[in-house]
């Protein structure tokens, strides 16, 4: 059995491996990250692409972040 605190896995189908923000579908949550020379910065709830940028997926704000990568938000 996993730690109380440990980090979910990503469920059947669905990729660990980061994706180029270029190829972010705009239909689904997604998990976002802002690499800063080695280190990956992820912001902490699900987000979707919209035209011209992105919003927070719970609440539909517009989030003001210039993302470099993506991959599937697992609940």
């Amino acid at each position: 059995m996993p730690a109380r605190d440990a980090p979910e896995r990503p469920g059947a189908g669905v990729s660990e491996t980061w994706e180029g923000v270029a190829t972010a579908p705009f239909d689904r949550d997604l998990e976002l990250a802002v690499i800063e020379g080695n280190t990956i910065h992820k912001l902490v709830f699900p987000c979707r692409r919209i035209l011209g940028g992105w919003m927070k997926a719970g609440t539909i704000d517009r989030i003001l972040v210039q993302p470099t990568h993506w991959r599937a938000w697992v609940k």
